[in-house]
């Protein structure tokens, strides 16, 4: 007969341990460990299997093939579509647009013949309705079920046995019987396993509307990601119509992969090419410089614009938009202390255009030229892009998919490149010319046609003591 012991779970995110702390180890959170009785573990007998161990060639791959949704963008995360059986979390911030994207993909669904079930625990059945008019997403396919009780809606799927399940949102749907209300570590554990079991028996797709922390990250316990197939999150300002799909987890696909979205009065329209909306229609300006980010297996040609100004604080500000704080807070490092721009008592605002957020590293050596030209008040030598991780030694390093890069930035007419040396060799892209540099010096001189690294204050400049060919700032 198993033991029982003592043990203490965390509300927020299911960690065990047994003995009491203050603050949850997995999630950190404080005063959230609440005690409970656990069994040790038991003994288990054999029991004879109901179907023999296949040869892993005799195994028939048809079942597992993606069906397409019929919006491109979504399928390309996806991988090859939906898998049948297979289950989906879709996360984001409030008022992105996850109930738009899926109701549309339920359409489209239905609208091949297949049928849908649509269950709203957050609406009633008649405002889906009423945005379903807008959107035009409307089909004798798609059944709409306004219930927020687990056993009601697993009735309403025997009842009318659909392909395709969407199910908006996990944390106001309850399963009685179970500890905790809606939303609870519990609930949302019972109701998730519930529809992994249902989907994997009769072969129906599930896609998942989840809520998400003030963090950015998917509320409810960890386990839940573990238990979907594929966990999907949606970005984007509320206020911006461009939005983005990742990937974060995919049992059958790529999980780096993204899809791009913009939000319209009239629903949600997918954007194959996506390059133009991140750069600005001005041309180059002081303070801006492009460069392609690698989104999955897509490059984005996208601009980074900087603004340095003398600051009356003694710790100066350093405000960014759309890129990592802590990267651009090593490049600041990087441009005073290896090529002598004195950044500590100017303020720096760092930003994206088009409300894409940067992650790669490759972003790196733009945001460097930018804030140069930005300290200088210059803007780079003809339409020019830069490609490269800075290192804190002041090198640039070589990234991946240079030759896939530089291919869509001369699609878009680009005529230089600045990229990391060494790289050149996988870059023979024509009608863009390249320039290779090993280090953040070299870049800058290559940026502005200077022959020299030197740098004078823009005071300076502005009562004619600038020297020719400087940039920016005289070391101090």
């Amino acid at each position: 007969m198993a033991k029982t012991t003592t043990s203490y779970r965390c509300t927020e995110c299911g960690w065990t341990t047994g003995r009491w702390v203050g603050r949850c180890g997995q999630c950190q959170a404080w005063g959230s460990l609440s005690e409970g009785q656990t069994q040790g573990a038991r003994a288990v007998a054999s029991q004879r299997p109901s179907q023999p161990a296949l040869r892993i060639t005799e195994v028939e791959a048809s079942a597992a093939r993606g069906v397409r949704t019929g919006i491109g963008e979504l399928d390309r995360v996806l991988g090859d579509g939906l898998v049948p059986g297979a289950v989906v979390l879709l996360g984001g911030e409030p008022g992105v647009g996850k109930s738009t994207l899926l109701l549309e993909v339920a359409a489209r669904w239905a609208a091949t013949g297949r049928r849908t079930l649509y269950v709203t625990a957050e609406e009633s059945a008649a405002q889906v309705r009423l945005r379903a008019d807008r959107t035009g997403a409307l089909h004798d396919e798609l059944f709409l079920a306004a219930e927020s009780d687990l056993g009601v809606v697993l009735g309403h799927i025997e009842e009318h046995s659909p392909s395709l399940l969407v199910l908006d949102s996990v944390q106001t749907v309850q399963a009685q019987g179970t500890e905790g209300v809606a939303g609870g570590v519990a609930q949302v554990r019972e109701v998730t396993n519930a529809l992994v079991r249902t989907a994997k028996r009769r072969g129906m797709a599930v896609l998942i509307i989840g809520h998400v922390t003030k963090d950015g990250a998917l509320a409810g316990p960890r386990t839940l990601e573990h238990l979907v197939d594929v966990v999907l999150s949606f970005e984007g300002e509320r206020h911006g119509g461009f939005r983005m799909v990742r990937a974060t987890k995919n049992r059958y696909g790529p999980a780096d992969e993204v899809g791009c979205f913009e939000m319209t009065e009239s629903g949600i329209r997918e954007v194959p090419d996506p390059s133009g909306l991140f750069t600005s229609s001005t041309g180059p300006t002081a303070g801006t410089c492009v460069t392609v980010s690698l989104e999955g297996r897509r490059p984005l040609v996208a601009e980074v614009q900087a603004l340095v100004v003398p600051t009356s604080l003694q710790q100066p500000r350093r405000m960014t938009h759309g890129l990592e704080n802590a990267r651009v807070t090593m490049t600041l490092a990087v441009l005073q202390r290896r090529a002598g721009h004195k950044l500590h008592t100017r303020d720096v605002y760092a930003s994206t255009v088009g409300g894409v957020r940067l992650s790669d590293p490759a972003a790196d050596l733009a945001l460097a030229i930018a804030v140069a030209s930005a300290l200088r008040d210059e803007e780079p030598v003809g339409r020019l892009l830069a490609i490269g991780e800075v290192g804190l030694s002041g090198e640039v390093r070589r990234v991946a998919a240079i030759g896939r890069r530089l291919a869509e930035a001369a699609r878009l007419g680009f005529e230089r490149a600045i990229i990391p040396a060494g790289a050149g060799r996988d870059a023979r892209v024509e009608g863009i010319k390249v320039v290779e540099v090993t280090s953040i010096d070299e870049a800058l001189r290559a940026a502005f046609g200077n022959s020299t690294g030197k740098v004078v204050p823009l005071e300076k400049r502005a009562r004619g003591q600038a020297t020719p060919g400087s940039i920016g700032m005289a070391p101090q």
